[in-house]
Parts: C-alpha cells; structure tokens; sequence
C-alpha cells in the first residue's frame, strides 16, 4: 500500500514521532491513522522501559499559581540532558504538571511514595467496608485492592487521570513526552501551598 506525505505528516503531527517511524507505523497498520498511534505509543513505552534504568539529572522547576493566588504549586521534573530540558515540549509539560497537580491534589509522586500509615488505613477503612456489607470471605481480599487501586488513581499523581485529557493519565502523559523526546523523565517532586490549607 502506498502511504501519502499528508498521512505521515499527519501521524507525525499528532504523535511527534519521527517520519520513517511514522512511515513504518502506517504501512504496518493498512494507512489505519488511530492503528498506526497506538503502535507508536506502545513501542515509544517499551523504548521508555529501556531508558528506566539512566539517570535524570537534568530538568525545570515549573510553577503554577491558580487565580487568585490561594493555591500554588512548584514541580521539579527532571530528564536526562539540558538540551531536552531547554525544550517546549518538556517545558509545556512540566507547566502542565504543575496545573494538575494545583487541580487534582495528590498525595505523592507514585504508589511506592504514599506514607505506609496511610495505605494501612485506608486498606483498614476498605475491609471494614467490606466486612459491614457481608460479602463472601473468599473474594473480600481481591475488593480491598480494587478499592485500594481505585485510591491509587484518585489520589496518587502518576496514577490519576490528566485533567485535560481523562482517557490517559499523568504517567501515560509523561510516557508519550519521554518517547517524543528519546529521553527518560521522570516528576522528581512536587509542592502544593493552599491559603489555609
């Protein structure tokens, strides 16, 4: 099948990837536009598993102050090289993690950051829950990590779902920057200040 320029400069618009990978991705999946996304998306993750293991020490520190200034929030998002620190698009996300995290509230960076104390209790809080409404011993455990996971992607930022787009969450976000940019990033921290909060 022969791809047209339009369809990869389309592809390559919406997806920043390059034009033979884009190219690539449309033969592979029939000119199919939304088909040759999702392949990209799902090799720019396994090429992000790989960059796992480098080291971030490069990045902005991003802020956002809500109108009316009762909330603020400072987020250091860190990436392998100044040169795709220097970038709009790392720039844009970090601006945009920073208005997430003054919206969406969370409690730490990624599961492995909330404090032990509260997953405890709130696992406590979910058997309780359990228990009161009788349901069958035997699939009470499976419930409580259901509602513990729910809890996760509620209140954990890497987890939650991206305020401007809902059907992908704040990790998948970060995920399709690192595959664009070729480079491992990663939200170091973050603070969130609320007037009388």
């Amino acid at each position: 099948m022969k791809i047209s320029a339009k369809h990869v400069k389309e592809l390559r618009d919406r997806t920043g990837a390059g034009m033979m990978d884009c190219k690539k991705a449309l033969q592979e999946t029939g000119g199919e536009i939304e088909a040759a996304i999702d392949l990209l998306r799902s090799k720019g993750e396994a090429k992000a598993a790989k960059r796992a293991e480098r080291k971030a020490n490069e990045g902005t520190v991003a802020s956002y102050i809500h109108h009316g200034g009762r909330i603020g929030v400072l987020v250091e998002l860190n990436c392998e090289t100044d040169f795709v620190a220097n970038t709009d698009d790392f720039r844009a996300l970090a601006r945009d993690l920073a208005m997430h995290v003054a919206a969406a509230d969370p409690i730490a960076v990624d599961t492995g950051d909330v404090d032990p104390d509260v997953v405890q209790r709130e696992r406590s809080v979910f058997e309780e829950q359990v228990a009161r409404e009788g349901k069958p011993e035997h699939i009470r455990e499976r419930i409580v990590e259901g509602k513990l996971g729910k809890f996760f992607r509620e209140r954990v930022l890497l987890e939650q779902a991206y305020i401007r787009d809902p059907d992908r969450s704040v990790g998948d976000l970060i995920t399709e920057v690192a595959a664009r940019t070729g480079e491992k990033i990663e939200v170091a921290r973050f603070s969130r200040f609320q007037v009388g909060g």
